[in-house]
C-alpha cells in the first residue's frame, strides 16, 4: 500500500489557443480564480455584517476598493523587498510584473493595515473596528489562496514519511528529487479555515458588539503563531534562507504575534465598540 499521494494537477483550468479570436493565447488558472473568489465571498459576508450594524453599503464598496488595491500592493512589494530585494532594487520595473508570480502574505497583511488606516480616517471609523471585521473575511481568503498554492504545486514542505505526504510531480520535473513532502499549503489552509470559523462565531455570538481589537488580535495570534511553526518544515523560498536560524516568514511572523497578544490583552479590559453610520 502506497504511503503517499501523487499530485499532478494542472494549475490551469483551461487554455485559450493563440489562434482563437486573434487575441493571443492565455490560460485561466485556479490560483487566479480562487484569489478573485476570496474577494467576492468576502464582499458578501461583509455586506451581511454591515447590514447587521446599520452601516451603508456605499461604505463597504469603498472598503472593498481599498482592500483590493492595498492587498495586491502590499503582497507584491512585500515579496520583492522581503525575499528578493537585491534583484528588484536592481530591476525596479520588474516589480510591476505581478503576472510572473511573487506575493507575500506578510506583505499583504502590512498592506491591508496601511490601507484600512487611511480608509478608517477618511470614513471616521475606529481603525480597530474596521480590522476586527475585515480579518474574518481575510481568514477565509487565506483558505482560498493556500488552496490556490496547492493547485500550483508551490510552497510545499520538506520530505516526510507520513501517509499524507504529497509527491508534487510538476516541481520534481524541474529540480527536486521524487520524495513525498509535507503539503504545507493544506496545513495553512486548515489553520485559516479554523480561524475563520472561530472569528465568525465570535462576531455573531456577540451580534457584532465585540471589544475593539479582540478579533484582530486573535487573528494575528492564530494565523501567524501557527505559521511560525509550519515554517520549520517548509522548503526555503529563496536561497539566503538556507543559512538562517529562522527563515524570513518566521522573523516576519514574530511581530504580528506580539501585536496580537497585546491587542487581546488590551481588548479584555475594554467595553464593546458600537459604531453608527455617523461615527
Amino acid at each position: 500500500m502506497l504511503n503517499y499521494i501523487v499530485w499532478n494537477v494542472s494549475p490551469n483550468i483551461f487554455t485559450i489557443p493563440e489562434d482563437v479570436w486573434l487575441i493571443g493565447g492565455f490560460s485561466v488558472r485556479w490560483y487566479g480564480l480562487l484569489f478573485a473568489l476570496s474577494f467576492a465571498v468576502g464582499y458578501v459576508m461583509m455586506q451581511r455584517m454591515f447590514k447587521n450594524e446599520g452601516i451603508p453599503i456605499k461604505v463597504l464598496d469603498e472598503l472593498t476598493t481599498y482592500m483590493i488595491i492595498f492587498t495586491i500592493l502590499g503582497a507584491r512589494i512585500g515579496h520583492c523587498l522581503f525575499y528578493e530585494p537585491d534583484y528588484y532594487l536592481s530591476n525596479p520595473l520588474d516589480i510591476l510584473k505581478i503576472w510572473e508570480g511573487g506575493l507575500a502574505s506578510h506583505g499583504a497583511g502590512i498592506g491591508i493595515m496601511v490601507g484600512l488606516y487611511f480608509f478608517s480616517r477618511k470614513n471616521k471609523k475606529p481603525f480597530l473596528w474596521t480590522m476586527d471585521r475585515i480579518v474574518i473575511v481575510v481568514a477565509l481568503s487565506g483558505f482560498f489562496i493556500r488552496t490556490g498554492n496547492l493547485m500550483n504545486s508551490e510552497i510545499f514542505g520538506d520530505v516526510t514519511t507520513l501517509p499524507w505526504g504529497f509527491i508534487f510531480k510538476r516541481y520534481y520535473i524541474q529540480s527536486y528529487t521524487i520524495d513525498p513532502r509535507h503539503p504545507t499549503q493544506i496545513y495553512e489552509a486548515i489553520v485559516y479555515l479554523f480561524t475563520f470559523i472561530f472569528l465568525f462565531k465570535m462576531y455573531w455570538s456577540h451580534k457584532g458588539k465585540t471589544k475593539p481589537g479582540m478579533l484582530f488580535g486573535w487573528f494575528l495570534v492564530l494565523v501567524f503563531g501557527v505559521r511560525f511553526f509550519i515554517e520549520f518544515i517548509k522548503v526555503p523560498q529563496v536561497g539566503f534562507e538556507e543559512n538562517m536560524m529562522l527563515n524570513m516568514g518566521q522573523w516576519l511572523s514574530i511581530p504580528f504575534v506580539i501585536l496580537g497578544v497585546i491587542l487581546i490583552f488590551r481588548a479584555s479590559k475594554q467595553k464593546p465598540t458600537v459604531v453608527t453610520t455617523d461615527s
